[in-house]
């Protein structure tokens, strides 16, 4: 009989720790919360984006991404709770206008990959743009 307890001890802890890997998982394309760029935007479409707005804003992914309570050192990109995030998609959105209205002359070029005008036009390498 004790031997049948602690096989099912044994059974619920490896249990709970396969249920605890399932939950800490790699973020999909669907958990991805874009707002902005296209769903269908390729893993390293997304990234080189991003790096470019490292670059243009002097900053880390941290800027905008908040950190994953379950996975140290991770970011939880898919997550709005930083206000900057909000603040970003806004100014993405600006670009992509300025980009679409006046200097869109390739129709076949999406006005989101558009390269005329950027951040770092504005921001210099710095967080805020220098006034």
């Amino acid at each position: 009989m004790l031997k049948n307890k602690q096989f099912i001890t044994v059974l619920a802890l490896i249990a709970m720790v396969i249920a605890g890997v399932a939950a800490v998982k790699a973020p999909t394309v669907k958990d991805r919360n874009l707002k902005v760029l296209p769903q269908n935007i390729s893993d390293q479409k997304l990234d080189s984006i991003m790096h470019t707005y490292n670059i243009a804003l002097g900053v880390t992914c941290k800027f905008c991404h908040v950190p994953m309570r379950e996975v140290p050192d991770s970011l939880d990109y898919a997550s709005d709770l930083e206000p900057m995030k909000d603040n970003a998609r806004g100014m993405m959105r600006m670009v992509i206008y300025i980009n679409k209205t006046y200097f869109n002359f390739d129709a076949n070029t999406a006005p989101e990959y558009l390269h005329t005008v950027t951040c770092k036009y504005c921001h210099r390498g710095e967080p805020l743009p220098p006034d």
